[in-house]
């Protein structure tokens, strides 16, 4: 035992005489260790941090660290590494084939999302503004910087920040959102418009950028670094490279080679002025400009100066001696940068209606429609929808109506009404959110409903829609109703004396005329494609009658100057008011003081056979048959003593495809017309149709309505005719005059003959008849000339041609 102990001691002793040599070896080792994996000090913050505009100021240290980090564009060694809990092939496949088909929309994404972050700190703030804390830290605001050296873009926001936690969590995951968890954990009424899905809408910047960092400090954790390339990793790491942020998140870009349009100022601001013009707190952007300076002239300059104004200065140093010598200098261009805000404009819809003036609504109206004449528009809509789905909408009536409004109608997907979601903008191509009769209207929909960050394909689907829809519908209808109802041309007579002169009334006066002109044919396509809201449209038609003297009437008072017993709305289709006052169809109407509205814009024809009444009243084409005016007792027998009449007329003109004869009650000075059957094509109509580009002869075929030759039994021709086929039937004469009548009534009543050469030979026929030339008489024939044969034509022959035949003959001979 005593043995044991004595060499423990021996051991023992042994060990503490090596021990002061090891222990410096430790340390250099621990040192060595340290390098080697590029553990560094925390960077020091300078004093002078706030002094520049967004705090973006830092030490060399930092600058250095920053540079060799940037360069790498590669993971971070000492980060930890975490795997996407959803594959990246498909996640990139969503992104990018599904969801996102616009790339621009990635700087959407990014401001809406430090739009949601400062939301956030700023509600907390509510309640406790310490958490705001001082400084630089306080100004809410979102700052894009450009590094077009490194082809780095950088957004930077003073929200909330995330945590590491937060990081992995939110950036992690393919649809995890911060801000859905922050609106279920606070479940608190007031005003908490967050923005949509953070996960998915960050991830559309892998369109633009191959490597992105998110530096992130939140006020009760350390300042964090998130990374990936999108490879279907990414490393969190704490931050020791960057400068501190103070709180909130920066996101850098590496972008693509592709993608470098993006490092251009000018394409930046075009972006937030698009997509983000609206965003609550400022967006700056760090700008370059252009400065004229002053600088001292090199001494070379000075010295030629001086050389070249001797002569002149002479005279002068005599009166300059005593003035005070000032140095030369030259004007050069500098390039200095300063914070530029890209969204100056207010968001009009967020506030009341009753404090914007009409001068903000008329600016508001020229920033969106980009219109830049001093035109205001004609009228506008402010609005507030709650229930179900909430909304905010401000609609206007342009002044003028583009150019190719209607030249591609149907084809078209652009609308002028833009899509908000949240103050951020998300398309102006939704078929669904307006009609396409609607699509002159200018304006914007700000919805609280919708979603965010889904394609308009999807959003298009969204059941919320069509409550939009009908709502935006009704008050558009409702604002457009107001013109007129403001306009004093559209008051009646006894409203005339009643309202008294103003400027606004004066100002107002002919402005729902202006609208028709510009705008009317939209309505009549409503009326054709909206049923549900047919009537309402009805009552914004304008047109012109036989008793409208010249204005504009509406259906409204075409029924208060009916005659007592009329049932029927009566109306004429044609190419212009000036032919269709000389009509026929008119004669008999106008005589008893009927009412007529003219229609001449080509759409009036599928207008009318869509729009079938009006306030219970029925519409009747005075072309066509159907038309009563009234009981007549002589009708009937004037029917009994033509019937011989009309049954041969019929007869004579079989090959013409008349459908039958028969006496009229709309005619008084005319002998006869054509009409049309009641629910087939007018004259009018089948004009249209055939000069259609594609149209199809066949088919108009089974369209064209039966045609019924009208007469007027009180015509002298008509009552001369009568006795001619009493006398004789069979007489050819007569059957040719018949024809002829029948073609005349076709011109007349509006159609097209099918056989001008046959309508043409019969008036000559008649000029014949009236000038007693017999017609057996044939033309004379043109005497024959002798037509001599033309001599040939002889060639002149050169000098040169002579010379080369004379080289040629020589050649022969020698050979």
């Amino acid at each position: 035992m005593r043995r044991w102990t004595v060499s423990a001691a021996l051991l023992l002793l042994l060990c503490l005489s090596l021990l002061p040599d090891q222990v410096p070896k430790l340390h250099a080792n621990a040192e060595e260790s340290d390098e080697s994996e590029g553990v560094v000090d925390p960077p020091k913050v300078e004093e002078k941090l706030g002094a520049v505009p967004g705090g973006l100021s830092t030490d060399s240290d930092v600058a250095k660290r920053e540079t060799e980090s940037i360069s790498k564009r590669s993971l971070r060694s000492s980060a930890e590494k975490f795997e996407f809990q959803a594959e990246v092939s498909r996640l990139m496949d969503i992104i990018i084939n599904s969801l996102y088909s616009n790339k621009d929309i990635f700087l959407r994404e990014l401001i809406s999302n430090a739009s949601d972050a400062l939301d956030k700190i700023r509600f907390l703030a509510l309640t406790d503004k310490e958490v705001l804390g001082e400084g630089d830290n306080t100004e809410l605001e979102i700052l894009i910087k450009l590094d077009k050296e490194n082809k780095i873009l950088s957004i930077r926001d003073r929200g909330i920040g995330m945590t590491k936690e937060d990081l992995i969590k939110n950036l992690g995951t393919i649809a995890k959102s911060g801000t859905s968890s922050f609106l279920e954990k606070m479940q608190t009424g007031g005003d908490l418009n967050l923005i949509g899905q953070f996960g998915v809408g960050f991830y559309s910047v892998y369109l633009v950028a191959d490597y992105v960092e998110v530096i992130s400090k939140h006020n009760d954790d350390k300042q964090y670094v998130w990374e990936s390339k999108a490879d279907g990793s990414f490393a969190v790491s704490e931050d020791v490279w960057n400068e501190p942020l103070g709180r909130g998140t920066e996101i850098r870009l590496h972008l693509r080679d592709e993608a470098q349009e993006y490092l251009d100022e000018f394409k930046l601001k075009e972006l937030v002025r698009k997509y983000s013009e609206f965003i609550n707190f400022p967006i700056r952007l760090w700008a370059s400009k252009e400065l004229d300076v002053e600088v001292p002239a090199d001494e070379e300059e000075s010295s030629e100066e001086e050389t070249s104004e001797t002569s002149s200065s002479e005279d002068e140093e005599t009166e300059d001696e005593d003035a005070e010598k000032k140095p030369k200098t030259k004007t050069v261009k500098e390039t200095t940068y300063e914070w530029e805000v890209l969204n100056d404009m207010k968001a009009v819809w967020l506030r009341n209606p009753k404090e914007v003036t009409d001068e903000e609504y008329t600016k508001f109206y020229h920033s969106i429609a980009k219109d830049f004449s001093d035109e205001k528009p004609l009228a506008w809509s402010h609005f507030t929808a709650e229930g179900d789905v909430e909304f905010k909408a401000v609609l206007f009536v342009p002044p003028k109506a583009p150019h190719d409004l209607y030249e591609s109608y149907y084809n078209t997907k652009k609308s002028n009404l833009k899509l908000y979601v949240r103050r951020v903008f998300i398309s102006d191509e939704f078929d669904e959110l307006l009609p396409k009769y609607l699509n002159f209207l200018m304006g914007l929909v700000d919805s609280d409903t919708l979603p965010l960050n889904v394609s308009r394909e999807m959003l298009q689907q969204h059941g919320s829609l069509k409550t939009i829809k009908k709502k935006l519908i009704r008050k558009a209808l409702d604002m457009i109703r107001k013109i007129a109802e403001e306009d004093p041309d559209e008051f009646s007579d006894k409203d005339k004396k009643d309202v008294e002169k103003t400027d606004e009334i004066d100002e107002k006066k002919g402005q729902y005329a202006k609208f028709w002109n510009e705008f009317g044919k939209s309505i009549k396509l409503g009326i054709v494609e909206d049923a549900t809201n047919r009537n309402r449209l009805a009552k914004l038609l304008r047109f012109e009658s036989t008793k409208s003297d010249g204005k504009l009437a509406s259906l409204d008072q075409y029924i208060s100057r009916m005659k007592p017993g009329q049932k029927d709305i009566f109306y004429i289709t044609g190419t212009s008011k000036e032919q269709l006052e000389k009509s026929p169809f008119l004669e008999r109407l106008t005589k008893k003081n009927y009412e007529v509205i003219y229609f001449t814009d080509p759409v009036d024809e599928y207008l009318m056979q869509y729009l079938m009444d009006y306030e219970d009243k029925k519409f009747q084409n005075v072309s066509k048959e159907g038309l009563k005016l009234g009981k007549d007792t002589k009708i009937k027998s004037l029917k009994e003593s033509f019937k011989e009449l009309t049954n041969w007329w019929k007869d004579t003109l079989a090959s013409e495809n008349v459908d039958s004869v028969k006496i009229s009650d709309r005619l008084d000075k005319t002998p006869c017309v054509v009409v049309t059957s009641k629910y087939g094509w007018s004259a009018n109509m089948e004009r249209i149709m055939q000069s259609q580009t594609l149209s199809d002869a066949n088919k108009q075929a089974y369209m064209r309505g039966k045609r019924v030759l009208e007469i007027n039994p009180r015509h002298p021709i008509i009552k001369a005719l009568q006795e001619r086929v009493a006398k004789d039937p069979q007489d050819e004469s007569v059957k040719e005059t018949a024809k002829l009548m029948y073609q005349t009534a076709l011109m007349e009543s509006g159609f097209i003959l099918q056989d001008p050469k046959d309508f043409a030979s019969r008036i000559y026929g008649t000029v014949k008849g009236s000038m007693n030339i017999s017609p057996d008489v044939e033309v004379e024939e043109e005497e024959a000339e002798v037509e001599e044969e033309p001599e040939p034509e002889q060639k002149e022959s050169s000098p040169e041609i002579e010379e080369e035949v004379e080289d040629q003959a020589s050649l022969k001979d020698e050979l």
